[in-house]
Parts: C-alpha cells; structure tokens; sequence
C-alpha cells in the first residue's frame, strides 16, 4: 500500500473510533489468537499505534494469584471495556482453551465444555453491546520453523523466540486442528473469524485495520445485536420449586428469650463454620432477595455479627451507576465477586435484572427472559469454581409490609428507609409476586432457593442462620 494509501486508512480508523467513543453505543473488544511466530506483538503495536491510545487497552493476561483466586471468567468479564472503547486481547480465552487442550490439560470432554462456554460468553458480549473482532493468524509450519530459527540467530531479534515457542512450534499440527475445530464452533454471522497468513512479509494491518473499521462503523450504528435464545431446560426445571404460595401459614412467633438462647447458639455454629471455610480457602457467596421491608437488613446483620469482618464484605446493590451503564449489566456482579477464603453478602443481586428491571418495564421481554438464562450461567460458573452459593428470598405478606411501612414512617430512625419507590413497588404487589414465582422457576434448578417466612422477624433471622450454617457444613463435609 502507497504512504498515501496508508494514512488514509490510519485517518480512517481513527476517525471510527472517535466516532464510536462519541456516540458510546457500543464497545470494541479484538481478540489476536494464532500460532507462534506470527507476528501478533508487532502487529498490535502497530495497531496501537495508529489507534487514540486513550481509548484503547491492550490486555495480554498471564494468569496471576488474583485470577486463580476467582472463577475463570471473573478474568475477563472485569477487563472488558466500557461503551466507546477499545480493547485488544491477545490470546484471550481462546489462546487458554487451545493450549489447555493441545497441553492435555482440558480433556477432549472439557475442551468441549470450553468452546460452549466460549460461545455463550461471546454471545452476552454481542448482547450487551460489545462488538466482537476475532482475528486468527496462521502460518504453515515449515515457514514457521525458518522463521524462527532466522529470529534466533540475529542477536537483535533472538529475545523473542523462547524455549515456549519453539515448543508451540513442535504441537503445530495440533494446534492446527484444535484452532479449527474451535473457530468452527464460535463462528456467527455478525461475529466471523479473520484468518491471516502471516508468513514473514504479509501485510497483516491493512486487512486488520480495514476489518476493525467496517466493525467500528457497525458498531456506531447500533447493529450487531443479536438475541440469543433462552435455554428451554432452563426455563422448565425439576418439581420441586418454592413458591409465595407456600408460605399460607406462617411460622409460629418465637417468645424474646427463647429467641436470645437460639440467636447465641446459631451465631456461635455459623462463626465456626466460616473460619473452617476460610481456611481452607472456599468462597462463599450469599445472595439476599425479598420483599421490601422483609427484615434483609437485620438478617444480614445478625449474620454478619458472627464472621471475621477481616473476611467479608456486604454489597448493597441499588441502581447501576452512570459509570456501570457502560458496561454489561453483568459487569458490576464480577467485580463484587470474592476471592477464595472470602464472603460476599448480597444486599439484592443480580436478580434485579429478572425483578425490578422487568416489572419496571426498564428492560423490554427479550432482554428478562434471557436474563434467566445468562443468571444460570453466571451461578453454575460460582458452582464449578467451588464457591458455597446461599440464596436467600425473605417473603412476607401484603398486610405485614403494610403494618412495617407505616411503623417506618413514624419511627425517626427508620423514616430513611421508607421511599417512594417502596410504595409504587407495594402497588404492583401482583406483578412483583408474578415474577418472583417465574424467578424461581427458571433459576432453582442449579442453584436452589430457600425461601423464609419473614413474618417473625426472629424466625427469619434464625433461619438465615441455620440456612448458611447447613450450606457451610455440607461443604466442608464434602471436602
């Protein structure tokens, strides 16, 4: 390509990408995946260079103490970009896959888990408004292995060919064949492989740069959204699902001293149990949902009365930030996350995705249902990683929240607790109680619900208790 050329194609996209940070309809993510000795480093930098270095992040992971501490694709989902902005991985979740398999790491069996899990992430990715840019580089192997070995006998290039290398080099059929296999599986229509020759001498940046801005452009618009289906084995699980309707008749209420004793002993079996599980370095995550004025707050504070405040951190989820908007809705629930040998309580979750956000219409019917389904892949992947998921749905009748808000607002130091919006949802009490029975439906058979009589505020409280206490125990036996 002529100078001329060139600086018309730099000018170009950069122009897309001014544009796209300008609109911030959507995210850019390139993913450079490929055999070694292909030229991706060289090939990113000069990319990043004709990019706004201020928009763009090259992310080239070695998976370090705080990755492993985490689900798998906790490393991922927090370094996605934000809506107007670009980020390159290089190797990326296909590069883990690939070697994991040719490395026999990843049986056949769990090579092919990966690629459904890789489909379903780059699925969200689309849904969520990431434009996705999937470039392989390949080269044949003969003119890998001179090329190489060229690298290596000029002193000015030799640090780039490593011991690593030259052993990719020697699993190039394989990797040949798993690269395939794997495109094949994660090709779409709005989302298709770039395959390069990147023999020494090919121009790689002009097909790249014209890909990305065809992308970029795309991206600006607003197209490239696609609608991945609900799982209908999602939405049709097993028999035995909590229902409201389960809670006709409530709980006898416990009398204060019995329930001091009980609170103590509770308290004491919870604490024990979590430093066990701490030590041994098992996550725990615990998930509270209700209805408003259902006593979360005090559950989650007798709970937390029994844990090492140097190990958990309660989250209190309220409307997504404008910051957080820029990302998938998915994103902030990532990053909350804890480590393992951590806790982390959840003061409402993501089900707001499939609660408040469906009730409220903020969200239209494609994006809740699918909600399900991607709310099932987030929990199975804290299931496989081992963290101890405790889902909690404190439930109290219409009269009971009636009796609680008005008591709200003329106690001074409750009357910040009771809004506006605690009212409008109590009007839309049948609709809440529609959704919360489908939530149940759709998200208990994987990771199952247990639902509390909140009427007595102290049965609740014990129960919360005894509830962690069971799903701890039944862990640390299983270990």
């Amino acid at each position: 390509m002529s100078s001329d050329g060139e600086e018309a194609l730099r000018f170009r996209l950069l122009s897309a990408q001014l544009e796209l940070a300008r609109t911030e309809k959507r995210a850019v993510v390139v993913l450079v995946a490929g055999h070694a000795g292909t030229g991706k480093g060289h090939l990113i930098n000069r990319l990043n260079h004709w990019l706004e270095n201020r928009l763009t992040e090259v992310q080239a992971l070695v998976p370090c103490e705080e990755d492993r501490r985490h689900p798998y694709w906790w490393r991922y989902w927090t370094r996605l970009p934000a809506r107007g902005r670009t980020t390159v991985f290089v190797h990326g979740w296909v590069g883990d896959a690939l070697l994991g398999a040719a490395t026999r790491r990843l049986g056949q069996g769990a090579f092919a888990d990966r690629l459904i899990e890789i489909a379903t992430f780059e699925a969200d990715l689309k849904a969520a408004g990431i434009t996705l840019v999937k470039l392989w580089l390949d080269i044949d192997v003969d003119v890998q292995a001179q090329h190489l070995a060229t690298l290596e006998a000029d002193p000015l290039t030799r640090w780039q060919v490593t011991e690593d290398k030259w052993f990719r080099h020697s699993q190039h059929g394989v990797i040949h064949q798993l690269g395939r296999q794997l495109r094949k599986a994660t090709e779409t229509e709005d989302s298709p492989w770039l395959c390069l020759d990147a023999a020494p001498g090919n121009d790689l940046l002009t097909p790249v740069a014209r890909h990305i801005i065809k992308a970029m452009e795309g991206a600006a618009e607003g197209r490239f959204v696609p609608r991945p289906p609900v799982s209908q084995e999602v939405l049709n699980p097993a028999s035995a699902i909590p229902q409201l309707s389960d809670l006709i008749e409530h709980a006898p209420a416990i009398s204060k001293s019995a329930y001091r004793d009980r609170l103590a002993s509770a308290q004491a079996k919870v604490a024990e149990l979590a430093r066990r599980a701490v030590w041994r370095g098992i996550p725990v995550v615990v998930v509270f949902e209700g209805h408003d004025a259902a006593g979360k707050g005090g559950s989650i504070h007798r709970l937390t009365s029994a844990l090492d405040a140097r190990t958990y951190r309660v989250h209190s989820i309220a409307a997504p930030s404008e910051r957080e908007l820029l990302f998938p809705w998915q994103w902030r629930f990532w990053q909350r996350l804890p480590a393992d040998g951590a806790v982390s309580i959840m003061d409402r979750s993501w089900y707001g995705r499939v609660l408040v956000e469906r009730v409220e219409s903020l969200i239209d019917e494609q994006e809740w249902r699918l909600g399900y389904r991607q709310i099932v892949d987030f929990e199975t992947q804290l299931l496989r990683h081992g963290v101890v998921l405790v889902k909690l749905f404190l439930a109290i009748d219409s009269d009971e929240q009636l009796k609680r808000f008005k008591a709200r607002a003329v106690t001074p130091h409750k009357q910040h607790k009771l809004t506006e919006e605690d009212w409008r949802n109590r009007a839309r009490w049948e609709e809440y109680e529609q959704a919360i029975d489908e939530m149940f439906a759709a998200t208990h058979r994987k990771a199952p619900w247990t639902l509390i009589d909140a009427n007595d505020k102290r049965h609740a409280r014990l129960a919360v208790l005894h509830e962690v206490a069971a799903r701890l125990e039944d862990r640390l036996q299983a270990n």
